[in-house]
């Protein structure tokens, strides 16, 4: 275990026992680094290969006709992907932390590390002793944008809105396909404004010298508290009102003609002046974060306003995630916009001169070329600033905090054919503001543990250590919800989509691929067995009567995989039971039969799952008719194979769910080539838990059937109700009517 000891008369009672591991990770595989050391925080980055686990698909000559012969079959395969690792810590650690990289540090050949930031010259000799590597600085605030962008371009839900007192205080904005252009206001000693144009275009367009480490002196000077928490600790209790003088101590309530209410600052400080008492820490610190705050947020209204910017984020040490300060900068800027701008933080804005440096040192790689993903197995998060959430979490957070991030197989970019990537949400319900339906989800999560468990285990049965690492699977899921139940803002919004994705990072971690691996291969082996003869027996049927059946077999399928089999090879009352009759919760069916009498689309893309009978006699019958009607087919899963007509590619997801604003490029290129005219998303992950509400620019059709009750009740139905969802796009507003030569002429020459 690493035993770290704070230096310095501030931190000498402070010691904290972690184990290297969860910390430093994989550090045997170590590449490249960099550093950011400011006033008072360290912020090291590097780069490292991990190897893990991947269950790999094989298929086998279909013509196989003994039951002991395979006709499909999941391998488990060993993979290097990348990782990026960021780890910030107190600068009182820096010396024991360099000792403890340089004993673990085996594999790499680099010999220089990139570094910025404040204190980036004073720590050059000792991090030149420490870790024999030559320190090589870069411009600080050139690192810090390309850390921005880095963050904004790869990371959903990494911008936010604070709202102090709402019931859900952080809210998470969707990253704007095109992130540029911005304002980046950095509140460091003083005050930065640069505006972000692109990738390398950048400038300081202003700033002040009224910042953060003037709260800090003067604070300092009147209060005589030293440190920069304690001041922000000392002004969330205190009441500026008792200093500061407001228009209604000056008028006796609002100044109407001039739109000033009652209760605004006219003053700072203006009531120390004229009363003869003694003013409380408490009311100091707070008068004073106000003055300069308003100062800051006035700044950065006038240079948004003067540069027609209307996205603003605000980074530096004196934000740091701190609640007194994001609410002080947001009532600020809301109050001098008029809510017309709204004051953007980052939940990795403490990163952004690390994640800077570092891609400045690995620029030969062309990190940009590809999409990262934060493992949420290996990161933090965002920690509540309240001293009443998570008290304990809050003093390791302190000390250490850590972010990782994985290079993806592919680079993601959103589906062409949504029609407002902008206002795209892909997410039904956001648990991060509906506690009840929170709650809900977080149970039934920790409920399925010991079944996923089991199902690990039962995936890997030549592995005896397969039941140590399971364990250890269930320990850090139960510590990701149990950490979502207290702070649901962690990874940004909590959906269903992040529950999915952070178990699957976690089984991950311990190599279990997919834990439903050996269920897939035994189903789909007699599925692909089955399937001539369910054709066959679609193929009997008439033409209106075999639309309805394709229908229902995807559904059917969508309940159990064995419900399509049953129907299929049986008169089972089965497909009955679980899918209703008509009419259905969701009901188009009618819309959707009228379409297919007319001509055939051109190009349609199916998202699918990856696996099981729903698929192979559910999915594909129904994709054999459109292709029979002269369709092409863009079928999405999560292997390849190109054929004439019909072309399997990958969504760059392995989740039930499915965002459709990050997806594998080469799945967009498809869709824009053949000119892709419908949409089919099926299964309630990706058609109900997400995409539910999403709006296409071409004909979609979304099939589910809802197998959760409280689900099924939020969406006004029940069990087993069925949602059957197609749509036409949203028609072009009317073109103008030509206008006539005189009005043509007015419309030219008017000012």
């Amino acid at each position: 275990q690493l035993r770290l000891a704070g230096h310095g008369s501030h931190s000498l009672d402070k010691s904290i026992t972690l184990p290297p591991d969860e910390i430093f990770r994989n550090l045997e595989n170590a590449k490249r680094f960099a550093i950011d050391i400011g006033g008072s925080l360290t912020k090291l980055a590097y780069y490292s290969t991990v190897q893990h686990k991947v269950a790999k698909v094989r298929s086998f000559d279909n013509t196989a006709k003994a039951s002991s012969e395979k006709l499909y079959e999941i391998s488990v395969q060993e993979e290097i992907t990348a990782r990026l690792h960021f780890i910030k810590f107190e600068n009182a650690y820096i010396e024991t932390c360099l000792d403890f990289i340089k004993d673990h540090l085996v594999n790499t050949d680099t010999k220089l590390i990139k570094a910025t930031g404040g204190g980036a010259h004073k720590f050059k000799d000792l991090i030149e002793k420490k870790l024999g590597l030559k320190v090589d600085k870069e411009d600080e605030m050139t690192c810090l944008i390309r850390g921005c962008n880095f963050v904004l371009r790869n990371i959903p839900h990494e911008a936010f809105i604070f709202t102090k007192h709402a019931d859900s205080e952080f809210r998470f904005q969707n990253t704007h396909p095109d992130i540029f252009p911005y304002l980046l206001v950095n509140i460091g000693s003083g005050v930065s404004i640069i505006k972000v144009e692109s990738e390398d275009k950048f400038e300081r367009i202003g700033g002040s010298s009224i910042g953060g480490g003037t709260f800090w002196g003067l604070g300092a000077l009147l209060t005589k508290t030293k440190r920069f928490d304690e001041l922000l600790q000392l002004a969330s209790k205190g009441q500026h009102t008792n200093l500061d003088m407001l228009v209604k101590d000056i008028y006796g309530g609002s100044y109407g003609s001039l739109g000033l209410t009652g209760d605004l600052i006219a003053s700072s400080f203006g009531k120390s002046a004229t009363t003869d008492k003694e003013f409380s820490k408490e009311d100091i610190a707070k008068s004073l974060l106000h003055m300069i705050s308003n100062d800051i947020g006035q700044l950065a209204c006038l240079y948004a306003r003067l540069h027609s910017l209307t996205r603003v984020y605000f980074g530096g040490f004196f934000i740091r995630g701190h609640p007194v300060t994001m609410h002080t900068i947001t009532y600020s800027i809301n109050f001098f916009t008029k809510g017309e701008v709204q004051a953007l933080f980052l939940r990795h804005e403490g990163y952004l001169g690390a994640i800077g440096a570092f891609l400045k040192g690995a620029e030969e790689d062309n990190p940009n070329q590809y999409s990262w993903g934060e493992n949420y197995a290996g990161s933090s998060g965002l920690m509540s600033a309240s001293p009443d959430i998570n008290p304990m979490q809050r003093a390791r957070s302190g000390t250490f905090d850590m972010l990782e991030m994985d290079r993806l197989e592919r680079k993601l970019v959103n589906l062409p054919l949504l029609e407002d990537p902008s206002s795209y949400v892909p997410d039904t319900v956001d648990l991060t503001v509906d506690p009840l339906a929170r709650e809900y989800w977080l149970f039934c999560f920790e409920d399925a543990l010991d079944g996923v468990v089991k199902r690990a285990v039962a995936s890997q049965p030549d592995l005896p250590e397969a039941v140590e690492r399971a364990e250890k699977f269930r320990q850090k899921y139960r510590h990701k919800l149990q950490t979502l139940r207290q702070q649901p803002f962690a990874y940004g919004s909590l959906t269903v989509r992040s529950l999915l994705d952070t178990r699957e990072h976690c089984l991950n971690e311990f190599n279990f691929p997919d834990p439903y691996s050996k269920i897939k291969q035994r189903e789909n082996d007699a599925a692909l067995r089955c399937y001539q003869k369910a054709v066959a027996a679609l193929d009997a049927l008439g033409w209106e009567e075999k639309q309805f059946a394709l229908v229902r077999g995807v559904l059917a399928g969508n309940v159990f995989d064995w419900g399509a089999k049953a129907f299929f090879h049986s008169t089972s009352l089965l497909l009955l039971l679980f899918v209703p009759e008509r009419p259905w919760l969701v009901d188009s069916y009618n819309q959707w039969l009228q379409r297919l009498k007319g001509p055939p689309h051109k190009c349609a893309v199916f998202f699918v799952d990856n696996s099981g009978m729903d698929i192979i006699l559910g999915v594909m019958p129904f994709v054999r008719e459109l292709l029979l009607r002269g369709t092409e087919v863009g079928d999405t899963a999560h292997y390849k194979l190109t054929e004439d007509r019909l072309v399997l590619v990958q969504t760059g997801s392995s989740s039930p769910c499915l965002d459709l604003g990050r997806l594998d490029k080469e799945l967009t290129i498809v869709v824009r080539e053949r000119r892709a005219d419908l949409v089919v998303i099926e299964g309630m992950g990706r058609a109900v838990h997400t995409n539910y509400f999403a709006r296409l620019s071409c004909e979609s059709l979304k099939m589910a059937v809802i197998k959760n009750p409280w689900l099924a009740e939020r969406l006004g139905g029940k069990l087993f109700s069925v949602v059957f969802k197609y749509e036409l796009p949203t028609p072009p507003p009317p073109a103008a009517p030509p206008m006539k030569e005189e009005e043509e002429e007015e419309a030219v020459f008017s000012p």
